[in-house]
């Protein structure tokens, strides 16, 4: 059924997004803007040791309209969740707020938005709780149905068995998330590695975690790209993906 279910909102997506083009080019200028702070929708049914908000971030609040629909998708797919997004600006007052100076620091010597996102996504779900999504990503079924009321965490696992993390959802003072906060703060410290992804991405849930031990749940009810792609989401942002900008400037200022 998951299968089903994917395939529908890819071909829908994929539907949309040659729609956008059109849309894009007679109105170049259009933004649409992704609120702080919404409520749920409706109100739950029971409670759940994982808080019911969603946590988003981007470089921006003003999305075209492909983002955009992806962040409504997900809102009224999973209606009982608050959501919450935060701004470049708003990650580092968060930190600079609610952590040790030394965490504080680390996170200020990171030059790319995505690894400062990487950080600030395990950072916040330490203290509130709750489910990152990457603003490109999009949950196929509600989010009542991935997550049990007894979850503490849970992960996303790949076709090929890697853990990503453009979900992850977390009780707060969860002790996984805590070692994955202490290995990226690590990472940055030490300063030896040249990529985002094994700096603060992917590669430091792969290092510490066995996907085989933690809880995960199936590839197919996550997706990225399905409403939306780089061209769409990056069209504001001179210096293009973090793919491309790791290559000119480093991850970490050097100290």
């Amino acid at each position: 059924m998951l299968s089903v279910y994917k395939g529908l909102l890819l071909l829908s997506g994929n539907i949309f997004k040659h729609l956008c083009y059109v849309y894009q080019y007679l109105f170049p200028k259009k933004r649409f803007t992704v609120p702080s702070h919404t409520q749920p929708l409706k109100k739950a049914k029971y409670e759940q040791k994982i808080p019911r908000i969603i946590w988003q971030t981007n470089f921006t609040d003003k999305f075209t309209l492909p983002v955009y629909f992806n962040y409504w998708v997900n809102r009224h797919m999973s209606p009982t969740y608050e959501h919450r997004f935060v701004s470049t600006e708003a990650r580092a007052e968060f930190i600079k707020e609610n952590y040790p100076k030394d965490i504080y620091d680390a996170y200020s010597r990171i030059q790319i938005g995505a690894a400062q996102a990487d950080f600030w996504r395990v950072l916040v779900l330490y203290k509130y709780g709750g489910v990152y999504l990457d603003i490109d990503a999009t949950t196929v079924v509600s989010l009542d149905k991935l997550i049990k009321p007894e979850d503490t965490e849970k992960f996303l696992k790949l076709k090929d068995g890697r853990i990503c993390n453009s979900f992850i959802a977390a009780a707060p003072n969860n002790p996984i998330i805590g070692k994955i906060i202490e290995q990226i703060k690590r990472n940055i410290e030490e300063n030896t590695i040249g990529g985002v992804f094994d700096m603060t991405g992917p590669g430091v849930f792969n290092k510490l975690l066995d996907s085989g031990k933690v809880n995960t749940f199936h590839y197919k009810s996550c997706f990225q790209g399905g409403f939306t792609n780089e061209y769409f989401q990056y069209i504001d942002k001179a210096e293009g993906k973090w793919t491309k900008q790791q290559n000119t400037t480093p991850v970490v200022r050097k100290d």
